[in-house]
């Protein structure tokens, strides 16, 4: 069973060995190498390289896509230009991990989306674009295995994180107008304010902010000196203010999902050294303890109890009715073409999904990122897709696994990056913010993150494991 596993997780995949005999990849891996070593600018490619990613997530919330779009292609730009002139015996150019080829795979499936849409034109587009968060995860992936490249860039997304709950608690404060119906009219809550920052939309707020939450709440524990631990405490109640303010419903599972994820992590981490009652019971009272929180909170906080209700009130709520009827048109979408879709991006979606809406109710996307995932790749691009999430998670856990054994601190960012992948797809159940740039490259930032810290597995990490 273990081996079944392993090779349907692609963990003891001879990636270095294969590379190391691979023709194309040693033709094309190396083909500037020359010139790199006689240019000056180049000796410092990758810190060129952390200055770009810097810019992409230290002003994705403040600038137009269309600047993150330039943003993205310089960095794929750099990517290509870094990759074809690195020494192929170097440790980067061996780099290319299990989640690089599902990654891979996932593409090659939406390259043959296009080529069968019946929108070609508009197909093609949206894979471009999809093509350059690819790429984006490869640079991340290769300028995070550095562990001070890792720690800026985590660093800077939580102070940029900051400055953007900072404002989403001003608009708190003093009030801020709503730029579109966010909230059900007939709601007691439909006067509310519902914050979003630099972002203008309460929902993309929450997804932007998960991740600042989740690694914030894990900064306290892995930053050194009180300083430090104070500033991540201090993001941390900021953060969560903001997402929670949002109102957002989906933000809500997500944080909850995302922090109840970390902790179970974090007793995991800690269960070496814990004595033999909390090594036991530490589960079992972190699971009452949110259970209690929650019923407190639906029966004494009535916004809370509102929105809370809201979910399960079916029809009735006009949220959850528009995405009803946007989901029974999804289906049929589906079915018309179930096995590869019509095509990657919002722009097939928008040349399709006209033909099958019930009137009144237009939409930009399915409305849920797994409905979007079959609907513009079919269930092949879906079964990819979960193959690469469960992939990515076994990664996170055997390396987790790995740095745990030797208590090395590095390892709890893997924490993060995998309570936040799960809290942006619990998300992603009920909105599609995740296509956004500003969250999707933060999804890309917490795979790339995940495949920084892959080793291949050996029969010495099996047996450590299994001890």
């Amino acid at each position: 069973m273990n081996l079944v596993w392993e090779r349907l997780t692609l963990s003891s995949l001879p990636l270095r060995e294969y590379l190391s005999g691979s023709y194309l990849h040693q033709f094309l891996v190396g083909l500037l190498l020359p010139w790199r070593q006689s240019s000056i600018l180049m000796q410092w490619g990758d810190i060129i390289a952390v200055g770009l990613l810097s810019l992409i997530y230290g002003l994705a919330p403040f600038v137009s896509t269309t600047l993150i779009g330039l943003l993205l292609v310089a960095c794929v730009g750099f990517w290509l230009l870094l990759t074809l002139s690195d020494d192929n015996k170097s440790a980067n150019a061996a780099s290319v991990t299990p989640i690089h080829l599902l990654v891979l795979l996932y593409w090659s499936i939406a390259a043959i989306s296009t080529a069968l849409s019946p929108v070609k034109k508009a197909a093609l587009g949206d894979l471009q674009t999809l093509t350059l968060y690819l790429l984006l995860f490869a640079l991340c992936a290769r300028v995070l295995r550095v562990p001070r490249f890792r720690s800026w860039l985590i660093t800077l997304y939580l102070h940029i994180s900051l400055i953007v709950s900072v404002y989403g608690l001003r608009q708190w404060f003093f009030g801020a107008k709503a730029l579109a119906t966010w909230v059900d009219p007939e709601s007691p809550l439909a006067k509310t304010t519902r914050v979003y920052s630099y972002l203008g939309n309460p929902n993309l707020l929450a997804g932007y902010l998960l991740p600042a939450v989740v690694l914030s709440f894990v900064a306290i524990v892995a930053w050194p000196g009180w300083i430090r631990k104070s500033l991540a405490l201090t993001m941390f109640f900021v953060n969560a203010a903001a997402l929670i303010l949002t109102f957002s419903r989906g933000g809500w599972i997500a944080l909850l999902v995302g922090l109840f994820t970390v902790a179970v992590f974090l007793i995991y981490w800690w269960s070496i050294s814990m004595p033999p009652f909390w090594r036991s019971w530490s589960l079992p009272i972190l699971l009452g303890s949110v259970v209690g929180l929650l019923v407190i909170g639906v029966l004494f906080v009535e916004p809370f109890r509102v929105r809370v209700v809201s979910i399960f009130a079916d029809r009735q709520d006009s949220s959850n009715n528009f995405r009803k009827n946007v989901w029974e048109s999804v289906f049929q979408m589906i079915r018309d073409r179930p096995i590869i879709g019509i095509g990657p991006g919002h722009n097939s979606f928008n040349k399709i999904y006209p033909l099958y809406q019930r009137p009144r109710f237009t939409a930009l996307s399915a409305y849920s990122v797994f409905l979007e995932t079959i609907v513009e790749t079919g269930f092949l691009g879906f079964t990819c897709f979960l193959w690469l999430i469960v992939v990515t998670f076994n990664t996170g856990f055997l390396q987790l696994r790995r740095l745990r054994e030797t208590r090395n601190i590095e390892g709890l960012w893997l924490i993060g990056a995998i309570a936040s992948m799960l809290g942006i797809l619990a998300q992603g159940l009920f909105d599609t913010v995740f296509y956004r740039p500003e969250v999707n490259t933060l999804w890309w930032f917490m795979v790339a993150l995940i495949a920084s810290y892959w080793q291949p597995l050996t029969r010495k990490n099996q047996v450590t494991g299994d001890r």
